[in-house]
């Protein structure tokens, strides 16, 4: 298997002992630990190579990403609302969900570009920060459309808490500790970071490893919640990434991105956030059933993209660049 990253092995070792019920467990205070270490490292990672850069030519591709990826919501919803015939609660938060991204499948993708020598833009990482923010208003806001106008004799709903929302957002765990290490890289520069790599650099696919074998735990669980959705939402779970990331792929390759970038750019995309949306969407949209979107971003898109997804994007990838 020459182009398998050898740490999705970790992942699936964790689903298969969570199928057959293994007693095995990640001590939560590990699983909290490398958690942060990969959030950080990540982010300083994305800061030294920030520094190389000027800011004004990251301007423009970060706006031209944050609005295409705008668009993954907007579509993803009639099509929960109309074929799926789910909730607009419910249809909202899983947009919030795909529009969003995940910070660990990002991971796992920089790992597999890294295992082949085709390292991305280094200001990727600052993409994935702004891609979690849009997708979670606009989930919230298709959402929560028309409440106020509800029949008489039904309960008024309660007034959206932005101040909330934002809090939850940008407070969480994961953007401050990739905000703050994308402003710590970008500072200290890639000299500045160098006593630091054996530690962040060094151990980082080691540690990621340990957390895949956790998030395999995690996804056998959830397998149970989609069974009791129906077809639909495997279905959903299972397409809407190979369209959001075929978008990603026709963005990047339109923003002159290497191989790397655009393999990156079609895998932020096509992935779907299970720890900052699931916050947000709590406080936002609290009628919601978290177990749909939960249960379809972790039980099946995020080993979607990790077995098929990631080799298949870094394929067409190459395809389209060669054909630029």
């Amino acid at each position: 298997m020459p182009y398998f990253e050898p740490v999705i092995l970790f992942f699936l070792l964790g689903a298969i002992a969570g199928f057959v019920r293994s007693d095995l467990k990640i001590p939560g205070v590990l699983y909290e630990s490398l958690s942060i270490f990969l959030l950080l490292a990540i982010g300083l990672k994305g800061g030294v190579e920030l520094a190389r850069y000027r800011l004004l030519d990251v301007a423009l591709p970060a706006l031209v990403v944050v609005s295409v990826g705008a668009l993954i919501p907007l579509a993803a919803f009639p099509v929960l609302r109309r074929i799926g015939k789910l909730s607009r609660a419910d249809a909202g938060s899983i947009a919030a969900h795909y529009g969003s991204v995940s910070v660990v499948t990002f991971a796992v993708a920089s790992a597999y570009l890294a295992r082949l020598g085709q390292a991305p833009e280094g200001y990727m990482t600052v993409f994935l920060v702004l891609l979690e923010f849009p997708a979670l208003v606009i989930g919230t806001l298709l959402a929560r459309h028309g409440e106020r106008g509800a029949p008489k004799g039904h309960a008024a709903a309660p007034s959206w808490p932005f101040g909330r929302v934002l809090h939850e957002v940008f407070a969480g765990k994961s953007i401050v500790l990739l905000l703050g290490g994308l402003a710590i890289g970008w500072l200290a520069g890639p000299e500045g970071i160098a006593p630091l790599d054996r530690v962040f650099f060094d151990l980082f696919k080691g540690l990621l490893a340990f957390f895949l074998l956790e998030m395999g735990l995690v996804a056998a669980s959830r397998i149970g919640d989609l069974r009791r959705a129906g077809v639909f939402l495997f279905a959903f779970a299972t397409l809407m990434p190979l369209a959001a990331g075929g978008l990603g792929l026709i963005t990047g390759q339109l923003l002159g991105l290497s191989v790397g970038g655009i393999t990156l750019l079609a895998t932020l995309y096509a992935s779907a956030s299970y720890i900052a949306a699931p916050a947000a969407m709590r406080i936002a949209v609290p009628t919601a059933n978290p177990a749909l979107s939960i249960g379809a971003a972790l039980g099946i898109t995020f080993p979607f993209n990790l077995i098929v997804g990631i080799p298949l994007y870094h394929r067409l990838a190459q395809y389209l660049h060669a054909g630029g």
